[in-house]
């Protein structure tokens, strides 16, 4: 492009073609135009030095070059890092010749053995081609052996950012070194796919780097390594079910022919969910297909034609979710409504179906009174299915539904508390004959104050706001539709500040650990009145609540879990001194217990109460496989009542059902399951077991999808039939809700005094002679009460032998000696 002076003289030039009078007129104001454009120069165009340099003076030649835009810092670090990162997979695939003859795993080794090296080859060309250090792993011993090299990481990449991208530690590629057959194999793909994983990791991380990717062959490249380690982490899912001697991997698929698993449990009935809560299009539950071209009804067509599963979930309108039990009676809550069966020996009858949809139907018992959690914005005051269109409505309602249920089979709505963020879960804190007192964790966004008026969102500095706190809700029992919420305690402040925002805020921990929700609400909160505590499960934090004043509920500790994404749940030991929490890592609605997925995401913690602070002793997760197509993560359960152990049955969604024991707070371990195959073969669905609890005898499990599942105890090496009669007998009560713990109490009989014997027998810490001479004890005694009759001979026997156990003995001694002190005196 011409400069102006020179375009002046252009125009000059040309006018000199023209008349000699004209061409001199026009010359002399071309030229005088000129003069004047030089005369007023251009804004200068300067540069700034660095700090206490002079500002210089640059051309527009200089001023419009720019730093190179077709690639970006992180794009570098990418590379950089992804070269060590392609080295190490290269590193295991060589371990596979020498260890492993299954043909599967030789496969994927040589593939990757194929394409990592040309892959690294690339980086290396690209990065030193523009300019850059290209690192050379194999000079800094990534294969994991003893120098100083291998603790420190590579080269300008730490230890802990190897392990956040997915790279086995130095102990681990030992480990695998050191494996053979199929030890190496279960290794060899647990370690690859989590490697494979951290690779997709690192794309989505640089994709969210402004600036990233604009190179097209980087794009290219950045694709092909999410789309090539996606599939091999999918294969190598199939390859580590196989490898499982775990009954449960590779389950088949079906909603009522899928393949079971189970061990040291009996499936007594199953029961499918009633008419009316499932759609009869749709039993499924299948999240609904997109497809590229055009709107096909029929699913099969539509995949067959390369429709796309949206990324949402179905719309949980029809899903089983908690229960509540009273006397013989249970109720199964349900995002449709709820419905109330009669328990029996044989399977439990349904007695009647309620419709009153409002999502998550979380329900207690307290008398005749049922609660209900209702959080979804379709509920309605009147509990119609036609839900609620409008952005502000008085006909929505979101909160607590109080029902009579004096009449099983016309359940009466009796009065409702609307609530700011609705009712995600409630827990009956107290009850006497006067009122009911129930503390509300609701999740969802703040209404409104148009719809509820007083409801205030997240602004900052308004300490008014419905966040980060519980509502604390009185139900008069003599006229329920004075119900009405009396405090919102910020259980959440930080003490010192008094800001309510004062627990976890969001984010992850560090380099490779778990990004974690905000702590703004809690999930559940686990009341023990008798205790006069609570343990909330509060989104990013778990807390210890003292509620020796119900309706002010105060914090006493909280704590943190980097590799907890969302604590979901919280269950208290019988004696009070222990809390699990489970982690919804997920939202529940993801596979999370694949081969690539870390044991400690997804999983239970289980913590101490000393002194009234939580102390961390362990993590539990199933250790099974599960596809794709099977969301698997922590959910809820109840404490199994074995004497003298502490034990919980838990659901996994459709990670199955287990037991286990965590006696040992430190050393958690499964002792029983029941699985089923995914609900779909080749889709993921929200299904699997919502809840597991054990009531009188036997384990009740609501499959969100199919319905409503029985189980009976199996005696074992983990347990024993005295163990399991013991636990049949114990009383917490006639009613069990969820979020409400009792003591549980034993009655002073034989059976309970064998389950003890049972378990000193099994940790080998009791003289067997005394056990032998015991349970013959126990035995004539066992003949004595059934015939209602005296022996005053006998229980002075057991009264010598129980005062020789040592008080100081431990807590199985201490409940052994009570146990046989009682039932003495029941012989007198």
């Amino acid at each position: 492009m011409l400069s102006e002076k020179a375009a002046y003289l252009d125009f000059a030039a040309h006018l000199i073609a023209g008349d000699m009078t004209m061409r001199l007129s026009s010359l002399i104001a071309v030229l005088s135009l000129s003069c004047s454009v030089s005369a007023i120069a251009a804004p200068p165009i300067v540069q700034p030095g660095a700090p206490g340099a002079k500002t210089r003076d640059i051309s527009v030649e200089e001023a419009s070059k720019v730093a190179e835009t077709s690639h970006s810092p992180d794009d570098v670090v990418f590379l950089q890092e992804m070269i060590p990162h392609h080295f190490q997979a290269l590193e295991m695939a060589k371990l596979v010749k020498a260890r492993s003859n299954q043909r599967d795993i030789v496969k994927i080794a040589a593939k990757i053995d194929a394409t990592q090296a040309d892959e690294i080859k690339f980086m290396r060309d690209w990065l030193v081609g523009n300019g850059y250090s290209a690192p050379d792993p194999a000079k800094h011993g990534m294969s994991g052996g003893s120098s100083a090299k291998h603790h420190a990481g590579h080269e300008g990449v730490s230890m802990e950012r190897m392990v956040a991208m997915g790279m086995a530690t130095p102990q681990q590629m030992k480990a695998l070194a050191n494996a053979e057959g199929q030890a190496f194999d279960r290794l060899f793909i647990e370690l690859m796919s989590r490697h494979h994983k951290g690779a997709i990791d690192m794309v989505t991380a640089l994709q969210e780097k402004p600036g990233s990717l604009f190179d097209p062959v980087l794009l290219d490249f950045a694709t092909d390594i999410v789309n090539e380690q996606a599939a091999e982490i999918e294969w190598m899912n199939g390859i580590y079910s196989s490898l499982s001697p775990d009954p449960r991997a590779g389950l088949k698929a079906g909603l009522r022919d899928a393949g079971e698993a189970v061990s040291n449990l009996k499936l007594v009935a199953s029961i499918p969910k009633p008419q009316g809560f499932f759609d009869p299009d749709n039993i499924k539950g299948l999240p609904p297909l997109k497809a590229s071209d055009e709107l096909m009804s029929d699913e099969k067509m539509a995949r067959d034609n390369g429709a796309e599963v949206e990324e949402r979930s179905a719309f949980l309108s029809f899903s089983n979710t908690d229960m509540a039990f009273f006397d013989d009676k249970l109720i199964v809550g349900n995002y449709h409504g709820f419905n109330i069966y009669q328990l029996s020996d044989e399977k439990p009858e349904l007695v009647s179906s309620v419709i009153c949809p409002g999502g998550q139907g979380d329900v207690s018992v307290v008398g005749n009174i049922l609660i209900m959690s209702v959080e979804d914005t379709r509920g309605r005051v009147d509990c119609g299915v036609e839900g609620v269109q409008q952005a502000v409505s008085s006909e929505r309602f979101m909160g607590i539904r109080i029902f009579d249920i004096s009449d099983l089979k016309r359940p009466r709505q009796v009065g409702q508390v609307q609530t700011c963020r609705g009712s995600h879960t409630h827990s009956v804190v107290a009850s006497d004959d006067r009122r009911i007192v129930v503390y509300n964790s609701g999740i969802r966004d703040v209404r409104d104050s148009e719809e509820l008026p007083g409801c205030i969102g997240d602004v900052p500095g308004d300490q008014r706001t419905a966040l980060f706190r519980i509502d604390v809700i009185e139900i008069p029992l003599d006229n329920p539709l004075k119900s009405r919420i009396v405090d919102s305690p910020a259980v959440f402040a930080d003490k010192g500040t008094g800001s309510i925002a004062g627990l976890w805020s969001g984010g992850n921990h560090g380099e490779g650990t778990q990004e974690t929700q905000r702590t703004d609400q809690c999930h559940d909160i686990t009341v023990f009145p008798d205790r006069k505590i609570a343990a909330g499960a509060c989104s990013g934090n778990g807390i210890i609540l003292d509620i020796s004043n119900p309706l002010k509920p105060k914090r006493i500790d909280d704590v943190v879990d980097n590799g907890f994404a969302y604590w979901h749940s919280a269950t208290f030991s019988n004696d009070g001194k222990k809390v699990l929490f489970t982690d919804e890592w997920g939202g529940g609605s993801r596979p999370r217990c694949r081969a690539s997925d870390p044991m400690n995401w997804g999983a239970n913690a289980i913590y101490d109460i000393v002194d009234g602070k939580l102390e961390y002793r362990s993590h539990f997760k199933i250790g099974v496989p599960q596809s794709d197509t099977e969301n698997c993560v922590a959910h809820n359960g109840s404490i199994l009542p074995v004497p003298g152990r502490d034990i919980f049955v838990q659901a996994w969604y459709q990670g199955g059902m287990s037991i286990i024991d965590f006696t040992d707070s430190k050393a958690p371990k499964e002792i029983a399951f029941f699985d089923r195959g995914p609900v779909d073969e080749d889709r993921l669905t929200l299904a699997g077991y919502w809840s597991a609890y054990y009531f009188n005898g036997r384990i009740y499990g609501t499959e969100i999808i199919r319905g409503l599942d029985v189980f009976e105890l199996s005696s074992s090496e983990y347990l024993t039939e005295n163990e399991i009669a013991a636990a049949a007998l114990a009383d917490f009560g006639s009613t069990f809700n969820p979020q409400q713990q009792f003591p549980v109490t034993w009655p002073a009989v034989p059976v309970v005094a064998l389950s003890y014997l049972d378990q000193m027998a099994r940790d080998d810490n009791a003289p067997m002679s005394m056990i032998a001479d015991v349970r013959k004890l126990l035995a004539r005694a066992e003949k004595v009460i059934a015939s209602r009759a005296n022996d005053a001979a006998l229980a002075e026997e057991i009264e010598d032998i129980a005062k020789s156990l040592s008080g100081d003995g431990g807590k199985r001694a201490q409940a052994l000696r009570s146990t046989l002190m009682g039932i003495a005196k029941r012989l007198i």
